[in-house]
């Protein structure tokens, strides 16, 4: 990642018109609310005071201008922690109830049924669509399903599938019955499918029978079985044919039926026919769990993060419409894997009216084009892709601003690590000269933004334009003292106040101890994020990457110990500890190995490592450089000081030497000519 850090020198690079900013919900927003409130609000910077300073105002005009549907109740849309209490003791909509999946197909009634709710690209070229009204019924006949299988409110259904539009139908068919829904991407092997659904015992499990990747077509059947094997909680499987139309899943050995799509749906329909089905219309609580979302795993098996429904669906609604600009008709296009919290962002911009845009495969398969040509095809309005692929792009010499007509390209969209400034010159320079460039910062905590685009603001190169809407953002430091007045100085980023996406809880942590411990633990009773950040003159963020021990690898967060745990199954390695190194413009994994006694680490062990990783962890847990050390720095407890070797790397200070029981091993990580290739 850069290590630039812009405090807002330099001109604006994109600037809307008048006309421009008047055009755009946020804008339309703050006139409505100036008015109804008789205060005075000149900009965008004044609506985010008024939203912080009215909470209970401010959202209950979202629910009726973003047009969230359900019953508001009665009462504060805003409930103040109590005396004594702080940030987590707060309550959005107490009294409110709402069915999430009726308020994203409600998005076809702004467009029509007969409209495109779903287009889906496969990087061999397959495509396929859903309109709006094939969409509903899908889901209505899949919430039958679920139901004959016993799928109730708080119930988890899992998903190990690709990015196709079944996905985003089982998701909706579990919402609409009150149940939990939780996925993660094909591309994991059965050890990292096992460490999340394990814990979340789900009662039904949708996987794929296979993906395709790089021009390969990857096999899923050969694994099912012992996935199921794992998950003794599931009741029935249901094969969703990517690589065939109807799979032969007569090969899949379980205790339990394993039905095709197809077989499934039909046993939905015949109840949706009789007047069995569930409704749409059945409303459950404001906070009533809607999805699980995985932490990486930095200190073990993943964290399951629960999210709630109401709160995730009116915070999407306002980075979406508001920050973001997306309207009925919009194309929003978002790359992203099932096991990735952007898929369920992009999921929710149905409930705007917009047709998303799936894709399955390479970014850069079977060209480095294939993105744009995709942008360009199928008349994308919003490109949301990684900080990676835009650096790409530039290295790859790609010029999509002449090699390609994207006239309906408004807003371009970046998240997953910092945009660097020669990324921010790039966008205006190869692709689009009048688009609206939203680089975005927030994470699967909150399954959102905490800091993101403005439409109605300038854009200066290197720096992220705003806080989001509704959350009290600012950078400390060490000693809880804000860094708001001295632009450029690096802390950590927090939230001050409550926000309605906060989880619910994490999934088995019944006291709340891993919830508070954290986001907590930091600053007490203040959400630290576990970013480093600074603020710009322009009242901007600059990301400077993740403070703790977090990976960031393609813009997917990896946590060290899923690595550790397949690598030191290896009887050659005694133990590893995992870096993220600053890299070109971005981050690339380093997996430093001490070898058991009588190893040399060999270009066929190296091979054996990388393997392994890809084999049960994912493509992206496979390390860029893997090097070979005697020792490994540990704190006096025996944890391992991956913070220290990362500030060695960097040549940094290393922080908290002291707590070190050996520190003397660090002066093996420096300067090594591995990491400098």
């Amino acid at each position: 990642m850069t290590e630039s850090s812009p405090t807002g020198a330099g001109d604006a690079l994109w600037a809307p018109t008048a006309d421009q900013v008047r055009a755009t919900a946020m804008d339309r927003l703050r006139r409505d609310v100036a008015e109804a409130v008789e205060v005075d609000l000149p900009d965008s910077r004044a609506l985010h005071d008024f939203s912080l300073e009215h909470p209970g105002d401010f959202w209950d005009v979202i629910w009726g201008e973003c047009g969230v549907i359900g019953d508001r109740g009665d009462g504060p849309a805003y409930v103040l922690p109590p005396a004594g209490g702080d940030m987590r003791d707060a309550k959005y909509f107490p009294a409110a109830s709402l069915n999430y999946a009726a308020n994203v197909l409600a998005g076809g009634e702004r467009t029509g049924a007969d409209e495109t709710a779903i287009v889906f690209r496969r990087e061999d070229g397959v495509r396929r669509d859903l309109l709006w009204h094939e969409l509903r019924a899908d889901v209505e006949v899949m919430a039958a399903f679920f139901a004959q299988c016993g799928v109730g409110a708080g119930d988890r259904v899992a998903a190990w599938m690709p990015n196709v539009p079944e996905t985003v139908v089982a998701m909706l068919a579990a919402s609409m019955i009150g149940a939990t829904f939780t996925s993660t991407s094909p591309d994991f092997g059965v050890a990292g499918v096992l460490d999340r659904f394990g814990q979340v015992t789900p009662t039904v499990l949708i996987a794929a029978d296979g993906y395709v990747y790089a021009n390969r077509e990857h096999d899923r059947l050969d694994r099912l079985s012992e996935v199921v094997a794992g998950l003794p909680s599931v009741r029935a499987v249901v094969v969703h044919g990517e690589l065939a139309v109807e799979p032969d899943v007569s090969g899949v050995s379980t205790r339990v039926p394993v039905l095709t799509w197809s077989e499934a749906l039909q046993a939905g329909a015949r109840a949706v026919s009789t007047g069995r089905g569930p409704s749409l219309d059945r409303l459950f609580p404001f906070d009533a769990p809607l999805s699980i979302l995985y932490s990486s795993g930095t200190t073990g098996v993943p964290k399951c993060i629960v999210h709630r429904a109401g709160g995730l669906l009116m915070k999407h609604l306002v980075e979406q419409q508001l920050h973001c600009d997306i309207r009925p008709g919009d194309r929003v296009f978002y790359f992203t894997t099932c096991g990735w919290m952007m898929w369920n962002w992009l999921v929710s911009a149905l409930a705007s009216g917009a047709t998303i845009v799936l894709y399955d495969g390479s970014p850069f398969h079977p060209s480095r084009d294939v993105l744009w040509d995709l942008a360009e095809v199928e008349n994308v309005s919003f490109f949301g892709t990684s900080a990676k692929f835009i650096d790409a792009s530039a290295k790859a010499g790609a010029e999509p601003a002449r090699s390609h007509q994207l006239r309906h390209l408004r807003t371009v969209a970046s998240t997953g690590s910092p945009l660097s400034v020669e990324g921010f010159e790039y966008v205006y320079r190869d692709v689009a000269a009048d688009v609206h460039l939203a680089s975005i910062s927030g994470g699967t905590d909150l399954c959102g933004c905490l800091v993101l685009g403005d439409p109605t603001q300038p854009v200066y190169a290197g720096e992220i334009q705003a806080p989001a809407l509704g959350m009290a953002i600012d950078v400390w430091d060490e000693a809880g003292k804000s860094l708001r007045a001295q632009p450029g100085e690096r802390g950590d980023i927090v939230v001050t106040a409550a926000f309605p996406s906060m989880p619910l809880n994490f999934w088995d942590d019944p006291e709340g101890r891993k919830y508070d411990a954290a986001y907590f633990g930091k600053f007490d009773g203040i959400w630290a994020h576990g970013d480093f950040a600074s603020w710009t003159d322009h009242g901007g963020i600059v990301i400077h990457g993740r403070s703790d021990a977090t990976l960031n690898s393609g813009g997917v967060r990896i946590g060290t110990a899923e690595i550790y745990r397949q690598v030191e199954l290896l009887p050659q390695i005694a133990e590893s500890l995992a870096i993220g190194q600053a890299w070109e413009g971005d981050t690339r994994i380093v997996l430093f190995v001490r070898l058991a006694p009588g190893h040399h680490l060999t270009e066929d062990l190296i091979t054996e490592i990388r393997t392994q990783l890809r084999s049960h962890c994912s493509p992206r847990h496979v390390p860029a450089r893997i090097v070979a050390v005697a020792d490994l720095p540990r704190t006096r407890s025996g944890k391992l000081a991956e913070l220290a070797v990362a500030d060695v790397v960097h040549g940094r200070r290393v922080r908290n030497s002291g707590a070190l029981a050996n520190p003397e091993v660090l002066a093996d990580f420096e300067n090594l000519a591995d990491l400098a290739r």
